[in-house]
């Protein structure tokens, strides 16, 4: 992968890339790396063929630097079939988010019948010319596929997301890294309006009841909704064979700062 990563290891601390950086403070990480970051974390250390990430939570409280960081897990709970791990994302020697993941373990699915939505008709990503505007995907952080609709939009808003740089240098994408890291982008696809993204997200839950089996991952806008300056925003997952779970946030009225 030629792309530079977004952290390069150095002893027990992770090094951020300018890659990292996010838009609403020219110094500030990207959302996004430290919901991946975490999730890379808490599966390295703590992942098990056996379970499926089920859930991860992570509240981002503190818009870190590029300082090096660190992260730190604690197990709360590891039985026969469930498990709940803690992480916690230090920038700089202050916390700055933490994360809790639940894993479950597989097993034979059952045999009764349960109403779902129907699958989303979309056309798969090879399928889709890259768009034109170079700003797609914040000047080249991930690789997108617009379905329907865009930022500023009114309508429905789908679109297919790729990683294209490791999270870490030397590390491989996993299937549960590429959907943490992409998760953060439920909150910009459901809450940005006609002036541009003015909500800035404290958090993302990520449910799954399967992990993608393709490097592509589906986003599609179920919800937004907002008052007072507080906004929700949930998103349906797909990999191309199908859902495979949903991602939600809640987030802050926000302005930007201009480097």
């Amino acid at each position: 992968m030629s792309n530079e990563p977004f952290f390069r290891i150095d002893g027990e601390h992770y090094l951020p890339t300018p890659a990292c950086r996010g838009p609403w403070d020219p110094n500030s990480l990207h959302g996004r790396v430290i919901i991946g970051l975490l999730g890379h974390e808490i599966e390295r250390l703590h992942g098990d063929p056996a379970f499926i990430p089920a859930r991860l939570t992570v509240d981002m409280y503190r818009l870190p630097d590029m300082s090096p960081v660190s992260v730190t897990t604690r197990v709360v709970r590891e039985g026969r079939r469930i498990k709940v791990i803690d992480a916690e994302f230090i920038s700089g020697g202050k916390s700055a988010g933490r994360a809790t993941c639940q894993l479950l373990r597989r097993t034979e699915p059952t045999p009764g019948t349960v109403w779902k939505p129907d699958n989303w008709d979309a056309p798969r990503p090879p399928d889709i010319p890259p768009p034109e505007d170079r700003r797609a995907g914040m000047g080249g952080m991930w690789a997108m596929r617009p379905i329907t609709g865009a930022f500023g939009t009114v309508g429905p808003r789908r679109t297919w997301m790729s990683e294209v740089r490791e999270m870490v240098e030397g590390r491989p994408w996993t299937p549960f890294g590429r959907v943490a890291v992409a998760a953060d982008f439920a909150s910009p696809f459901a809450n940005a309006g006609d002036k541009g993204l003015e909500y800035i997200n404290s958090d993302i839950t990520v449910y799954l009841h399967r992990e993608p089996v393709t490097e592509w991952v589906g986003f599609e806008v179920i919800n937004h909704g907002s008052a007072d300056g507080v906004a929700i925003g949930e998103c349906f997952l797909y990999d191309e064979q199908g859902p495979i779970g949903s991602a939600s946030c809640c987030a802050l009225a926000q302005a930007r700062k201009l480097g």
